[in-house]
C-alpha cells in the first residue's frame, strides 16, 4: 500500500498502543517503533507494550467525576486500553483498577498479533517521513530529544516538570479569600489573595519544612533542584524567605481588617471562566497525602478540592499550546501528531485518550476528511482544548478534571449535582459529535475486538 496511507507510530507505551490500535482497526496499516527491550529507560521494567511503571489504578468510575466521564468516552469511542482494563480490572472501590502484568500482555498480544501492525523493537534517533504519531511520553530518550529539540525548538521542549497544586475554585472560601492584585495593577482583582497572620504563618511554615516529601530519582536531583525550588525547600532556608518571596503581602490589604496581612498566598486563574486556581509559586515535591494536610492549612483553603497536585519530576514535555492544534498536529508540520504524556496531559487514560484522537485524526487524513475535533463540554475535548490554546500561559502538565470545561449556564450550586450536570451535558455533547462526523459513524460497525 503506498505510504500516503500508512502511519507510523513511535512509543509503545498507553499512548502508542492505543494509537497504533485504532489505525489499523479503520484499516490503515501502521509501523509501531518501541525501543525496549533493545534499550531500556530508568522506569520500565519489562519490554510489554503499554506498562504501567507507577499505580495501577485508572482513577475513579464514578460516573459523575471527569475521569469517570472519560472512561465512558473512550468506551464510546472504541477504545483499546478501556476495553483491556475492564478485562483485566481487579477490586478497588470505586475505582478502576487493572491487574497489571495481565494488563500490559494482553495489549501486547493486541497489538502485536494484528495483521495491519508492524511492531519493530529499535530506538529511532530521528523523525521518519509520512504520516507520524509520537508517543514517546516522559522519559523520551535522548537521541529523540535531540531530534524533536531541532524541530520544535530547545525553549518549546521541557525536561522537567515542576508544577503547582491547582484547585477548585468553588472549594475556596471567599468569606476569608478576597480578589485583589498587588497594588492595583493589572485588572485590580486578577489574583485571589489567601491572608495569614503571624501566628497562621508560622504555623504553616513549621508544617511545611517537616512535611513527608517525594524522593526524587538519581535523575532529577542535579538539573531540576538548580532550576526551580520547591516551596519547602525555600521555607528551610529561612523562616521569613516565602514571606519575602511568594508570599510577600505588600500592596495588599485584608478588607476583614483594612490592614496588610502578615504574608498572603495569592491564587492564579487557570482559565477565563475561573474555575480552577493554582498556588503560585507552590511547585513542591511533597507527597499528596501531605500537600493536602498542609495547603488545607491556609485560610481559605480549609476544604480546598485539589484537581491537580504539585509535582517536580523528569517529564519531557512540549510547550502544546504554542505548537499543536486541536488535532494534535504539529501546526509547522501537520503530518507529525502527538500523543500521551508528551503532549502535557497526565494519566493513564489521558494518555490513551489523546493516543486515540490523533489517530482518528490521522485516519481522517487519510480519507480526505475534515478533522476530528471534540467538543469542550466532553471530558477529553476540555483537556485538549486547554493543552492546544495559545491562551493557555505558563503551560504545566494536566490531567482531566472538571475544572477545564465551560461554566453552566445556568450556574449550578453543590458540587454533587454541579457535577452531575458536567457528566450528562459532556454525554450530549460527545453524542452530537459523534452524530455529525463521516469517520465516526463507523464506529459501531468496526469492534475493539477486531482484527481485520
Amino acid at each position: 500500500m503506498s505510504s500516503t496511507n500508512t502511519v507510523t507510530v513511535v512509543g509503545g507505551g498507553l499512548a502508542g498502543s492505543e494509537a497504533a490500535w485504532q489505525c489499523a482497526r479503520f484499516g490503515v496499516p501502521v509501523t509501531l517503533y518501541e525501543m525496549r527491550p533493545d534499550k531500556t529507560d530508568s522506569a520500565h521494567s519489562t519490554d510489554l507494550l503499554a506498562e504501567l511503571v507507577c499505580s495501577n489504578s485508572l482513577k475513579s468510575q464514578d460516573p459523575t467525576s471527569a475521569a469517570g466521564t472519560l472512561k465512558r468516552e473512550l468506551r464510546s469511542l472504541g477504545s483499546l486500553v478501556i476495553d483491556v482494563a475492564h478485562e483485566t480490572m481487579v477490586p478497588a472501590g470505586a475505582a478502576l483498577a487493572v491487574d497489571r502484568d495481565t494488563f500490559a500482555r494482553r495489549v501486547t498480544e493486541r497489538v502485536s498479533s494484528h495483521p495491519l501492525i508492524r511492531l519493530v523493537r529499535s530506538e529511532l534517533s530521528d523523525l521518519p517521513e509520512g504520516r507520524l504519531i509520537v508517543a514517546t511520553g516522559p522519559l523520551t530518550s535522548d537521541a529523540m530529544q535531540t531530534a524533536l529539540s531541532a524541530l520544535v525548538g530547545e525553549e518549546r521542549l521541557a525536561f522537567f516538570d515542576a508544577a503547582a497544586p491547582i484547585i477548585d475554585a468553588e472549594s475556596v472560601d471567599c468569606d476569608i479569600a478576597f480578589s485583589a492584585s498587588r497594588y492595583g495593577k493589572g485588572g485590580g482583582e486578577d489574583y485571589l489573595n489567601c491572608p495569614l497572620t503571624r501566628d497562621e504563618y508560622e504555623s504553616f511554615i513549621s508544617e511545611l519544612t517537616h512535611a513527608q516529601r517525594v524522593t526524587p530519582h538519581d535523575f532529577e536531583r542535579e538539573k531540576l533542584f538548580q532550576a526551580c525550588q520547591p516551596v519547602e525547600e525555600i521555607a528551610f532556608s529561612s523562616p521569613d524567605a516565602l514571606r519575602y518571596g511568594a508570599l510577600k503581602p505588600v500592596g495588599l490589604v485584608d478588607p476583614r481588617t483594612s490592614e496588610r496581612p502578615w504574608a498572603v498566598v495569592q491564587l492564579r486563574s487557570e482559565n477565563a471562566a475561573r474555575t480552577a486556581f493554582n498556588l503560585v509559586g507552590f511547585q513542591t515535591s511533597l507527597t499528596f497525602g501531605e500537600q493536602q494536610r498542609i495547603f488545607r492549612m491556609i485560610p481559605g483553603l480549609q476544604d480546598a478540592e485539589f484537581l491537580r497536585y504539585g509535582v517536580m519530576h523528569r517529564n519531557t514535555f512540549l510547550d502544546a499550546p504554542r505548537l499543536l492544534d486541536a488535532t494534535l498536529a504539529l501546526r509547522s508540520q501537520p503530518r507529525l501528531r502527538f500523543a500521551g504524556q508528551i503532549t502535557g496531559t497526565e494519566g493513564y487514560l489521558e494518555a490513551a485518550a489523546t493516543g486515540l484522537l490523533a489517530a482518528f485524526n490521522a485516519v481522517a487524513d487519510t480519507r480526505g476528511l475534515g478533522p476530528f475535533v471534540l467538543p469542550s463540554e466532553t471530558a477529553l475535548g476540555a483537556l485538549v482544548a486547554y493543552a492546544t490554546n495559545p491562551d493557555t500561559a505558563r503551560y504545566q502538565p494536566m490531567h482531566v478534571n472538571w475544572g477545564l470545561v465551560p461554566p453552566l449556564d445556568p450556574p449550578t450550586g453543590g458540587k454533587r449535582n454541579r457535577y452531575a450536570r458536567y457528566a450528562a451535558r459532556a454525554t450530549d455533547a460527545l453524542q452530537h459529535a459523534l452524530s455529525r462526523h463521516p469517520l465516526t459513524g463507523a464506529i459501531a460497525e468496526v469492534p475493539v475486538s477486531s482484527d481485520v
